[in-house]
């Protein structure tokens, strides 16, 4: 059943409609009146109408919300992760997760993997460097019963569709639910987190004094966030009694909130030459007896401190001026475009979150097709199958010098093949893997004398270049749309932004319009960020809406207006079926707070719950929701209370007032009766639908 057809279950007891609109699911139609509801045959599915028009509610940002001493933020990346919090009685004041055991040779570890290690009865046994060193230690046959999650969050923007029962393949091949992996993950932060608060603060804190932050990619979509929220209750941040003590935050606009922090002295301006090859960040722009001090101060502690105020950077710009952000992780890049607001500081987004699948990871995908070529694909899928903590090792192998690759060295670099890697091609293919370099095709990467492969500086820049290209292009193309030029700034942040191929790249093709600065520690610029949103969440005054939200309605049908073929008769009347009634619509503007109002009636006096399904598209201009490209993607739920009947017997006709906020990081909804005046529970859902 296409999108214009798929309405719900039971007519009856499930649709709100207004006075003189019809509503229906599949091809049963009622009429919501003063009069018997009358059921009525249809050639074509067809949706509610609203009671009353659509209109834009001004903000109302609530000032009731929970008092909370600590905010915590959990940054559970596609290739690290960690947490970071902070007092809320010493705002400028970040504190980063406890240095972790292990690490590879030139990562940082004040994040750690996210990989995820779970027992044969599916139990958590580690995460992150613990994890890995653990399933390496197990024998061969002993990994066909553990259950080994590396860069799992990927998945989640891999699948179109994502429900709750959506699942994910561990390393043995064998797949669990992603909503139990997600929440074991988020658990292991959450229990670590309050651990260390309870040892770094004078007095106790309860559970219900954090305010929690996880964030997430701005482009994914409303059912990937409310995942992550149904994985943080079910690891035990906040709960659904309690939703407001958790928020989403997008990665790149907490990146965005952090640089607004930060002094001129915490950057790199690469258009100028700093930050490439290995330049100490927090020294690029200090003057001269003074580098180093700020490298003491920050990178090597755990403490971290921001202004209390707008930040050094922002005393070179005006009311006005606009920046970009480009967030370059392991699996993603979000790009955001920011307008400054002054005196308040608070920023107003100009454009809808775009970018892509061109993180880091893609390299690594460049590496393993280039070992295709070598040793053929079906051996190297065969070796990930039998061999999987041995394809983990060489996985660690490449990362540690792909980190190396930077557009100025030319001298060729060596990386190790694990021993199981050597004696299982040799066993399966029958000769050994010097043979097959002679042989292959690929002429840049050799077997070097001391037993590893030996790929040329070019070759390992080349597995670099789609991606970038693709980053580059992305930028590009949105730097053009008319409502974001006059860029001034591009901030790269995210762990792929320390690559210098990357740094190097988006100089050369945007120093001469704007500036390219990159902040101290980059890659934790997201965490940090992620920490002062949680202080304050309304620093983010306006953002963009990523699609066009809207229900199915009828409306009178008028000739030369409406297709043919959406003509509905009842009754004597002729109705449009499908319309949609939008919502909000992609690219417009929506400030923190402001609501969109709809009123909804029971079909029926006795109806206690009203199903409403939520329609979304990319496309600003669709008419019906069977377009091209419209598609059905939640369901708005309300509850009703029963109430008394009048003194004749009868139940009054009520209506339901709605109110949908679609200026935050997630889509809010509230509900009221407005015949009682009461308060009437309403969600909308993404994932039960």
């Amino acid at each position: 059943m296409d999108a214009g057809r798929s309405y719900g279950d039971d007519c009856e007891s499930r649709w709100g409609v207004p006075n003189d609109s019809v509503s229906c699911q599949h091809e049963t139609i009622e009429e919501a009146s003063m009069e018997k509801c009358r059921e009525v045959k249809s050639p074509s599915g067809c949706s509610i109408a609203p009671l009353t028009p659509s209109m834009h509610a001004k903000p109302t940002i609530s000032d009731s919300e929970r008092a909370f001493g600590v905010v915590v933020a959990i940054d559970l990346g596609t290739t690290s992760s960690g947490y970071a919090y902070s007092f809320t009685r010493d705002p400028g004041t970040i504190y980063m997760m406890r240095m972790w055991e292990g690490g590879d040779p030139g990562v940082s570890n004040q994040k750690m993997p996210t990989a995820l290690l779970l027992s044969p009865d599916e139990s958590f046994h580690s995460m992150g460097y613990t994890a890995r060193d653990a399933y390496h230690d197990l024998e061969p046959r002993d990994t066909e019963s553990w259950f080994f999650f590396n860069n799992f969050k990927m998945k989640l923007q891999e699948n179109n569709v994502i429900t709750l029962e959506t699942e994910l393949e561990a390393a043995n091949g064998k797949s669990l639910r992603a909503l139990d992996i997600f929440a074991h993950a988020l658990r292991f932060f959450r229990e670590r987190a309050l651990q260390e608060l309870s040892e770094q603060s004078t007095v106790d804190v309860e559970p219900m004094e954090v305010r929690w932050v996880v964030t997430v990619p701005a482009i994914w979509k409303q059912s990937a966030k409310q995942f992550m929220r149904e994985a943080a209750y079910k690891a035990g941040i906040a709960s659904s009694q309690f939703p407001e003590q958790l928020l989403i935050a997008l990665e790149p606009e907490a990146a965005s909130i952090y640089c607004r922090k930060l002094r001129i002295s915490q950057l790199a301006d690469i258009s100028l030459g700093g930050g490439m090859g290995g330049t100490n960040f927090a020294d690029a722009n200090l003057p001269n007896g003074r580098k180093g001090s700020r490298r003491s101060r920050y990178a090597q502690s755990r403490m971290f401190l921001v202004e209390n105020s707008i930040g050094e950077i922002w005393s070179e710009l005006q009311t006005g001026d606009r920046y970009l952000v480009a967030d370059c992780g392991g699996g993603t890049v979000d790009l955001t475009v920011h307008q400054i607001e002054q005196p308040q500081g608070t920023l107003k987004e100009l454009h809808k979150a775009s970018g892509g699948v061109w993180g880091s990871l893609a390299v690594d995908r460049a590496f393993e097709e280039l070992l295709c070529r070598i040793f053929g694909a079906s051996f190297i899928a065969q070796f990930k199958k039998d061999r999987p903590a041995a394809w983990v090792d060489l996985a660690i192998a490449f990362e540690s010098r792909k980190r190396t690759a930077a557009p100025d060295r030319s001298n060729s670099l060596n990386i190790s093949l694990p021993f199981s890697f050597v004696d299982y091609y040799r066993k399966v293919c029958g000769h050994s893997v010097e043979t097959a370099l002679r042989k292959s095709t690929v002429e840049y990467v050799k077997w070097s004398s001391q037993g590893m492969l030996r790929m040329s500086a070019e070759a390992m820049n080349q597995l670099f270049q789609p991606t970038i290209e693709k980053i580059v292009v992305a930028i590009d193309n949105l730097l053009k749309k008319p409502g974001v030029v006059g860029i001034k700034l591009i901030f790269l942040v995210g762990g792929f932004a320390e690559s210098p191929l990357l740094q190097h790249a988006v100089q050369t093709a945007f120093s001469s319009c704007c500036r390219i600065v990159v902040p101290q520690g980059m890659a934790l610029a997201i965490l940090k960020g992620a920490v002062l949103f949680g202080l304050d969440p309304s620093v983010v005054r306006v953002r963009r809406s990523a699609f066009t939200y809207g229900v199915g309605v009828l409306n009178r049908f008028v000739n030369g207006k409406h297709p043919p073929e959406k003509l509905l008769l009842k009754d004597g009347g002729r109705w449009c079926t499908d319309i949609f009634d939008q919502f909000v619509s992609a690219e417009e503007s929506l400030a923190l707070g402001e609501a969109v109002v709809r009123s909804y009636t029971p079909a029926r006096a006795s109806q206690l719950r009203i199903v409403i399904h939520v329609y979304c598209t990319p496309n600003e201009q669709a008419q019906f929701i069977s377009d091209e490209g419209v598609r059905k993607c939640g369901t708005l739920c309300l509850q009703l209370q029963a109430l008394a009947p009048s003194a004749n017997g009868t139940t009054a006709r009520r209506e339901i007032q709605t109110r949908m906020c679609f200026g935050d990081t997630e889509i809010q909804v509230t509900a009221l009766d407005v015949q009682t005046g009461k308060s009437v529970k309403a969600t909308i859902d993404f994932l039960r639908f």
